[in-house]
């Protein structure tokens, strides 16, 4: 078994591409990739090191498979648990509720124990309202990105976060470059 879990949720694909694009930086036997559809709440416990990925959809709402488990999710007890998030949104098209799944998974996950790391600048993102932005911070939970708007800025968000997030799980890893 891997060190760290990467659990994502992806409807159009976008969420799970950039899931096994992590997984390819810090290298496949660092990193088991979930799709969270497929999984049990058991299987969170095999990991203390966590990546969970997940994409907003329109006005604010989370994605479907996130949003079937997500009453699972709340009874996880993430105490002793290390987690980074990545989240995707659309900046301009709903710019009021950009990565908004991001910032609630983040809010039950702490809710209930975990150490999240991983944030991220919110500079050079338009956005008007976001829930994944900490309060009177400039960052974002996790890694924000945005395959509709800002798709060319994907790999270098990527490789900078991945390696950030390696250092910040104390992995002492090289990340490889990303795609």
């Amino acid at each position: 078994m891997a060190e760290v879990g990467l659990f994502f949720g992806s409807d159009e694909g976008n969420t799970e591409s950039v899931a096994y694009k992590i997984q390819a930086a810090f290298g496949e036997d660092m990193i088991d990739v979930l799709d969270v559809a497929n999984v049990t709440q058991l299987e969170f416990a095999n990991f203390e090191k966590l990546i969970f990925g997940i994409p907003t959809w329109d006005f604010g709402q989370i994605q479907s498979d996130w949003d079937d488990f997500w009453a699972d999710l709340e009874e996880i007890d993430f105490s002793g648990k290390t987690v980074a998030l990545f989240g995707l949104g659309d900046q301009f098209g709903y710019g009021d509720f950009f990565l908004d799944a991001m910032g609630m998974l983040h809010d039950v996950i702490v809710a209930n124990g975990a150490t999240v790391i991983g944030h991220w600048p919110t500079e050079g993102y338009e956005f008007d309202a976001s829930k994944a932005k900490l309060a009177d911070q400039d960052v974002f939970v996790g890694l924000a990105l945005d395959e509709d708007q800002q798709p060319e800025l994907t790999g270098q968000r990527l490789y900078a976060w991945c390696q950030q997030v390696a250092n910040e799980f104390e992995l002492g890893i090289e990340v490889n470059p990303v795609d």
